[in-house]
């Protein structure tokens, strides 16, 4: 049974979404299995970017966290731009790049010039790589059983 002290600490952590609210950007990215619905609302000078209602620095590591802001630092819109993002399957990584490719979309929304830029980065292109599936009478999706002579 969880404590008070608990309870109240899992409350801070979260974000309320009601805090961001207003006209908004929306793009969907996808990377392997992870889907991420991004919206991107016109906030100057906030940097407090909400993933599943956790601050980003919460909900990924140091490592990726740039990787989330990636393309808005690229087109040199980090401080017009909050993003809200709900992240569902995949990996952390494959999550944070699913975000990415999810703001470099809305960027495009916002402005269409800015394509070229992002385009040269490789932001706007969908990585389609995913697990290959496992075939029959086969270990893995290609590793066959090991073979024996007796």
């Amino acid at each position: 049974m969880a404590t008070k002290t608990a309870i109240i600490e899992k409350e801070k952590k979260t974000v309320k979404s009601s805090a961001i609210s207003g006209k908004y950007l929306y793009a969907v990215g996808r990377r392997k299995t992870a889907v991420a619905q991004v919206r991107l609302y016109p906030d100057k000078g906030n940097d407090k970017h909400i993933v599943n209602k956790k601050a980003y620095t919460e909900y990924f590591p140091v490592s990726l966290q740039p990787i989330v802001v990636a393309a808005l630092s690229a087109v040199g819109l980090a401080s017009d731009f909050v993003v809200s993002a709900t992240v569902k399957g995949g990996g952390v990584n494959a999550q944070a790049e699913a975000i990415r490719l999810g703001v470099a979309r809305a960027i495009l929304k916002h402005d269409e010039a800015l394509r070229t830029s992002l385009r040269a980065v490789g932001f706007l292109t969908r990585d389609a790589r995913s697990v290959e599936r496992k075939k029959p009478g086969l270990k893995k999706a290609r590793r066959a059983p090991q073979w024996s002579k007796r």
